[in-house]
Order: structure tokens, then C-alpha cells, then sequence
């Protein structure tokens, strides 16, 4: 089995990130979107390669001390391996160094698998968004998470 490993992003991933976005969901952020992101001061963003390709990615803005997860993604041919979890550990670990204090994200309400993923950190149902993925009208959770 190949190596993995995670480091923070840059302009050259994106195509790789287009990638596992369109793979992973309905309706997948733009090019413009994530060279966006990775210009933001806020915002931080970490890939996840094995065999020298894009399999994952994670991003989150940091606004004073809280940390807000914006995406997390693998490529469906990869899931089932935890690497999930190691995308939001590396996240969460960046967030603490850089301050934060809690960290907090949106899920479908019909996405169980994510929910006991983040679960798993700690997260916890906070809020309902009515409405919130717009191609569905799906609700999103909000979930919260204090840092020790």
C-alpha cells in the first residue's frame, strides 16, 4: 500500500481538489471558488495524496478563536479507510495552533456517516438549517465542538 500524506495546499492542487469535489458532491464548488479560498487569509486548506494523486481534501476558516469546517472530501474509491478522520485530526490540530478555541460545521441532515464521523471528535448537534443545501432543499445539522 502507497504511502499517505497530508500538507496544506497550494494554486497546483486544484485541479486534483476539482476533482475529488465533483466526485464527492452534488453540487461541487467552482475552480474560481477554491483559488478564492486559498488566496483567503482565513482560510487554510489541506490536501491529502497518495501515489502522487489528489485522494482528499479538508478546509476551514479560522475567525479569532473559532475554526469553521467548509469541506471535507475523499474520492469515493477511497473511502472506508479512515482517511476522513485523518483529514479532520490535521484540522483541528492547525485550528488549536492557530488559537482556536471550538470549531464548528454544517452536515446534511441525511448524511449519518459524516455526523458519527465528526461525532467522533466531539461534535455535537447545535442547529438546524432549513433549507440550506439549495439543490435539494435538504436541511444541514450544525455541530459544535469545544476544545479541551
Amino acid at each position: 500500500m502507497n504511502s499517505i500524506s497530508i500538507r496544506r495546499m497550494n494554486a497546483l492542487d486544484i485541479d486534483g481538489v476539482l476533482f475529488v469535489e465533483q466526485q464527492s458532491f452534488t453540487t461541487p464548488w467552482s475552480r474560481e471558488g477554491f483559488v478564492n479560498e486559498i488566496n483567503n487569509d482565513l482560510s487554510y486548506y489541506l490536501v491529502m495524496v497518495e501515489a502522487g494523486q489528489i485522494i482528499g481534501y479538508a478546509g476551514m476558516w479560522l475567525i479569532v478563536d473559532e475554526a469553521h469546517v467548509t469541506n471535507v472530501a475523499v474520492l469515493p474509491t477511497h473511502r472506508g479507510r479512515k482517511l476522513g478522520e485523518q483529514l479532520m485530526t490535521a484540522l483541528i490540530e492547525h485550528a488549536k495552533k492557530r488559537g482556536a478555541l471550538r470549531m464548528t460545521l454544517e452536515v446534511r441532515a441525511s448524511n449519518e456517516v459524516a455526523q458519527n464521523l465528526y461525532g467522533k471528535f466531539g461534535f455535537v448537534p447545535q442547529g438546524r438549517r432549513r433549507n440550506y443545501y439549495v439543490e435539494t432543499k435538504e436541511d444541514a445539522i450544525i455541530m459544535w465542538c469545544d476544545f479541551p
